[in-house]
């Protein structure tokens, strides 16, 4: 039995690593990994392969940046291409990007099941291309994959068969659990991070198109920077650093005292800042349930969310890119900390990848 893995952005690379671990230990199901090259920078995404302990892609079609459409288009005429000289019994896609979108449709259309890992997640904002790619996704989905009961609730409301939905929990916390135990064994590279020892912090992620390619928005979001009491750390996406330079806001970035620009980083590394920050400022699902799962504080930069339990549970506030709100709640969780049901964690046990692989195995037993 063979499976194919389609990824195309480095969070996908996260959340499918356990299932590759297990794959490998278990036996019994072969693997191939297809990269689609979304992330156009392909050496940032390779980072993630080698510290995760993954191999890395068979194949890399390098598809690069373009308009979805053309994205997506150019996705689905490669992917197929190999999904038929490969022959996979089942396609995972993880996640919610073009990239997930277009291996399901390349795989349905070809007959060959797929799973879809990190199942019904809604934000149930039509603006964002992840909602659609969800969507759609899941529909054509064999296998549902669900980080959380929210996520079973939302497939089951939209008349998805509870036989086709599975609550494995979340494959990032087995990711998470395994990588805690490499971090507390690495020292902390503070001069690095261009901090002093023991130095208080926050850490800034910011990578949306809907975002950082609207001058408005993203001026809006920096302008609240320098009235945050503390200082942050920025690893600045590509495309983000690109439009901060289009827009001609580098000059105000370079002047604002308390923001310190790094170059993306690994993930362990990235783990590691958010352990040791004091707060979370991001416009990224992943980095919000990450944070929770770290027991940090986190502000989210948009107005929807798809990990709405974040919310509930009072580790994430949701402030759009009001540059006043920004500024109100860094402020006040800095100042007073904030209350959250941290011991409520809806996202599984670490195990999520266990019972995944038992499921794909049993499906194919019958």
């Amino acid at each position: 039995m063979k499976v194919a893995v389609i990824v195309g952005a480095r969070p996908q690379i996260i959340k499918v690593a356990p299932v590759i671990w297990k794959l490998r230990e278990k036996g019994g199901i072969s693997y191939f990994i297809l990269h689609t090259g979304q992330h156009y920078d392909f050496e940032m995404s390779k980072v993630f392969f080698g510290e995760l302990n993954i191999p890395e892609p068979h194949v890399n079609l390098g598809v690069g940046s373009g308009s979805h459409g053309e994205q997506t288009g150019d996705m689905l005429k490669g992917i197929e291409q190999e999904l038929i000289k490969v022959k996979p019994d089942l396609t995972i896609v993880p996640g919610d990007t073009n990239s997930t979108l277009a291996g399901a449709l390349a795989s349905v259309k070809l007959k060959i099941p797929v799973a879809h890992l990190e199942a019904g997640l809604r934000s149930f904002d039509f603006y964002m291309p992840e909602e659609i790619n969800r969507r759609l996704t899941d529909a054509c989905s064999e296998l549902l994959f669900a980080p959380t009961q929210t996520a079973v609730l939302n497939l089951l409301r939209e008349g998805i068969s509870k036989e086709r939905i599975h609550r494995t929990g979340d494959t990032m916390y087995d990711v998470l659990a395994h990588s805690l135990k490499i971090i507390k064994r690495k020292e902390f590279p503070y001069e690095e991070f261009h901090l002093a020892a023991n130095e208080k912090y926050c850490v800034l992620t910011l990578h949306r198109a809907e975002n950082v390619d609207s001058r408005e928005k993203l001026a809006s979001i920096l302008s609240a920077i320098p009235r945050i009491k503390a200082k942050i750390i920025f690893p600045v996406h590509p495309r983000t650093r690109k439009n901060i330079v289009l827009f001609k806001l580098m000059d105000f970035v370079e002047k604002t005292d308390n923001l310190v620009l790094i170059e993306p980083v690994g993930y362990l590394d990235f783990i590691s800042l958010i352990i040791r920050s004091e707060l979370v400022l991001t416009d990224s699902g992943g980095v919000q349930k990450e944070a929770f799962l770290i027991r940090k504080p986190c502000i989210t930069l948009r107005d929807k969310t798809e990990w709405i339990e974040t919310v509930r549970l009072g580790g994430n506030i949701l402030v759009g890119v009001d540059t006043e709100k920004i500024v109100a709640e860094a402020n006040k969780t800095l100042s007073y900390g904030r209350e959250v049901r941290w011991d409520k964690n809806p996202f599984g046990d670490g195990k999520a990848a266990e019972r995944i692989y038992n499921i794909i195995l049993n499906h194919f037993a019958k």
